[in-house]
């Protein structure tokens, strides 16, 4: 198990921006895979080859939407025994 925090950045006007981030959110949400959306980027969690493929084609989704271009930048977490989002985060989170 681990994670991994992703931000899609198509080369496109401000206005396209969030309906192509929209397209590749879409990818993750349909993935089946746990995931949360945040302020800067998606982390989704789960088996690191899953994760590494969920991201490529959220990717491609992004850069086949109308951008042609595309920067993805990924950040992973894993760990021998598995870590999970809960696990990173539960100390912030009020509830």
């Amino acid at each position: 198990m681990a994670i991994a925090e992703f931000v899609v950045i198509p080369s496109v006007s401000e206005d396209k921006v969030n309906e192509i981030v929209d397209r590749a959110i879409k990818v993750v949400e349909e993935s089946g895979l746990k995931y949360e959306v945040g302020a800067n980027g998606t982390t989704i969690e789960g088996d690191l080859e899953r994760i590494i493929e969920v991201i490529k084609q959220a990717h491609i989704v992004a850069r086949d939407s109308g951008s042609g271009r595309v920067y993805t930048i990924i950040k992973i977490d894993d760990k021998v025994n598995g870590i999970t989002i809960d696990e990173k985060v539960k100390k912030f989170r009020k509830e």
